[in-house]
Order: C-alpha cells, then sequence, then structure tokens
C-alpha cells in the first residue's frame, strides 16, 4: 500500500501489543505500549504501566516487532528516474521512495553520491510535508581521481544520470572541491580512494587529508569507496571517517589492515549483497567467491570490536530488498542485537543524533519501525514491515493480506 495514515491535528499515536526492543542491549518489552504525541516518545512500557492518552489513534501491534526507525547509511539518489526532482508528481515520487527506502523501514538515510542539488529538492519536498519520506543527508558529488569516470557509453546502460564529478589531483585541487561542495550545504564529503577500474590508481594521500580536513573543520564525516588495499589503507591514514565497502578484490584484510582501521576509529559499511549484484552477468562461482571474501572481511572486522553500519547501496543498484544483505551479515557472525545495532544506535552514534534518535525511549524523536516477524528468530525479519513512521506520523504501511 502507498499513501500513510492520516491522523487528526495533535491527536496522539498509540502502538499497542507489541514486542519493543528500546534498544539492542536492553531486554525487549513484551505486550508494549508506545505513546507518540507531537512527533515524538511520549512513554514507552508494558501494557498497562502506561497512561493511554484520551484520543488516541491506535495501531494495534499484536505479535508485531517495534524498534527505533533504520538507518540505511549507503544510498544514491542517482538513478535516472530522481531527475527533474522538484517537478515529479508528488504520488510518484512518494511510491519511489516507498519502494527503495521506507517499505524496508528506512527512516533515515545517508546518500553517498548524487547530484547534490537535486537531491536537495528531494529533501525539501519531504521536510515541507509534501510526500513522506526518511530524513536525507548527503555528501553530494563524490570526489574522484582526474579521468576515473567511466565513459558516457557505460555510465547510461547503468541507468544513473549523468552529472560531473569533481576531479582532484593533489591537495589543492581536493581542498577547494571540498569547500565548495560543504558551503552548498552538503552533509559530508565522499573520496574514492582509488579509481574502480584498472589501473585502480590511487588517489594521493595529502588530497586525502586535505578534503578530511575541510569537512571535519566543519564537523561532517567523510566516506570513502576504499576500492583496494591501498586505497583503503590510505583513507584511513588521512582520517576518513565511514568505510563505505568492504573490498573483496584485495583478498582477506590482515591485521595491519585492521589495526589502521582500529587505530583510525572507522565505521564500515559491509554492501555484502553487492559483490554478487555486480557479477550477476559473469558465471555464479566469481560472486559466490567474492561474497565469501567479503564476508570474511566483515567477520574480521567484527571480531575486531570494529563498528558496523547497515548500508545497502541501494540506487547504486537496482535490487532494493535487504534481506539478503542481513543474511549475509548473520552469516558473517553478526547477532540479530548487532545487526538492529548497526540499523539503530551505531549510526545515529556515528552521524551525532543519538541525543534524538535510535532508541525507543520517552523525549526521543518518534522514528519507529513495526516488523510483521521476529528478527531474534529470522534475521530477514529485518525486511519484513508492516509500518514505518516519522516524526509520529505513519510514512508506509505495508498491504495487508485477508489472512492477516
Amino acid at each position: 500500500m502507498t499513501g500513510q495514515i492520516r491522523l487528526a491535528p495533535d491527536a496522539p499515536l498509540l502502538l499497542t501489543g507489541g514486542t519493543i526492543y528500546v534498544s539492542p542491549t536492553e531486554d525487549p518489552i513484551a505486550n508494549g505500549v508506545v505513546v507518540i504525541r507531537d512527533g515524538k516518545i511520549a512513554a514507552v512500557g508494558p501494557e498497562g504501566s502506561v497512561r493511554v492518552p484520551d484520543g488516541a489513534i491506535t495501531l494495534d501491534c499484536t505479535g508485531l516487532t517495534v524498534a527505533a526507525g533504520f538507518w540505511n547509511s549507503h544510498v544514491h539518489f542517482m538513478e535516472r528516474k530522481w531527475a527533474d526532482a522538484a517537478n515529479t508528481p508528488a504520488p510518484e515520487l512518494t511510491l519511489q521512495l516507498q519502494d527503495m527506502l521506507t517499505r524496508y523501514g528506512f527512516t533515515s538515510v545517508f546518500d553517498t553520491g548524487s547530484p547534490w542539488e537535486n537531491t536537495r529538492r528531494i529533501r525539501e519536498r519531504i521536510e515541507s510535508g509534501e510526500i513522506p519520506g526518511p530524513r536525507i543527508r548527503s555528501t553530494g558529488e563524490g570526489l574522484i581521481g582526474k579521468g576515473w569516470l567511466p565513459p558516457e557509453a557505460v555510465l547510461r546502460t547503468l541507468g544513473v544520470m549523468l552529472f560531473p564529478l569533481p576531479e582532484v589531483t593533489d591537495a589543492a585541487d581536493a581542498r577547494a572541491a571540498s569547500k565548495k561542495i560543504l558551503e552548498g550545504g552538503a552533509d559530508g564529503l565522499k573520496l574514492f580512494a582509488a579509481a574502480q577500474f584498472p589501473p585502480f590508481a590511487a588517489l594521493p594521500g595529502d588530497a586525502i587529508r586535505a578534503a578530511v580536513d575541510e569537512a571535519h573543520r566543519r564537523q561532517k564525516p567523510v566516506f570513502v569507496h576504499p576500492t583496494s588495499r591501498e586505497g583503503l589503507l590510505a583513507a584511513v591514514a588521512g582520517g576518513v571517517d565511514v568505510v563505505a565497502h568492504t573490498t573483496p578484490q584485495s583478498g582477506p584484510w590482515d591485521e595491519v589492515v585492521l589495526t589502521a582501521m582500529q587505530k583510525a576509529e572507522v565505521a564500515l559499511i559491509p554492501t555484502l549483497k553487492l559483490w554478487k549484484y555486480l557479477l550477476r552477468h559473469d558465471r555464479a562461482s566469481l560472486g559466490d567467491a567474492q561474497t565469501r571474501t567479503s564476508t570474511g572481511q566483515l567477520r574480521a572486522w567484527l571480531g575486531s570490536g570494529g563498528v558496523i553500519l547497515v548500508g545497502t547501496d541501494v540506487g547504486g543498484m537496482d535490487d532494493y530488498d535487504p534481506s539478503d544483505e542481513y543474511e549475509l551479515m548473520a552469516e558473517a557472525g553478526m547477532t540479530f542485537r548487532q545487526i538492529l545495532a548497526a540499523l539503530t544506535t551505531a549510526p545515529a552514534e556515528k552521524f551525532g543524533e543519538s541525543v534524538r534518535l535510535g532508541r525507543v525511549a520517552p523525549g526521543l524523536v518518534a522514528d519507529l519501525v513495526v516488523l510483521n516477524g521476529d528478527p531474534s528468530r529470522d534475521v530477514r525479519a529485518f525486511a519484513a514491515v508492516r509500518y514505518a513512521i516519522r516524526d509520529g506520523r505513519v510514512i508506509y504501511q505495508a498491504v495487508r493480506s485477508t489472512r492477516d
């Protein structure tokens, strides 16, 4: 179903009967109640312990799971369907946001590469209340080395908009490009530490550091597409905050790589599902091999105690369902609570929003997700969303079959 549950002005919203995971580390509340008023969580607790306000709209969540709204920390608004976002009819834009994001419970996203002025228009239309959608943060256009952009013919086959990326060769270029992007209103930076195609040339270390310094001066995060082992090591040495991919082409991560990442205190977005998707036209064994390597890299990072964020690179790929990503994260050794943290508390903390978002607690913003199943039994249930709620408004409601 597309659309929203319409609430009367100032009417409280009540979620009853569900199992509530208030955070990834606390025991769940069985048969719980969440009271939402004025876009914030007013009360949370077991049934009978929470005062129910008069005139509340009730969502019966019996048999369902309630958690904080999910973050997708790696998305792109660069497919051609997002073009001319200022003039796309509201119902069409709403449906696109649902198909890619809100139907999977994503109430906050970080766009890590798209034409910024167009993405800004999407965000403005959401924030104005015209269309329901997630909170959008964006890095705008990513910084790349000179000549690294694929030919137009290749980009057209990928279904993306054609837009220029700032090409940098040295620290002065990187500083100027970063300053322009950040002063234009972007929420962070995205760097390509190495080219994605042979001969995999690397961005100079001083260029990486110059971009990072420009972002950190404004307290903005820096994401890196590492591509290779050399790109990864250069990026973490340069001070980036988030490694946006594993690097299956580089083979297993050794202690040198893991120690460098730990020292830099980076967060990792594994994008495990992506590698098989990129090789979907090749022999299955090739995709399987890259998936095994990337899963092993995540397992090693998990074993080192590293921070992990969920990010799926949707918009970079058109298979939007994150179910396989969750399953691969579990295969790498992540418990359902660790996956829940990667969807909620970890990104909220990494991006400076932990006082507002990431938990189901009184006083926090009412960004919530209601799941049909129980992810403690099957992590694929993280993708089975009944309701997505942002600022106390239902921004996505799944179709309920006649058997429900």
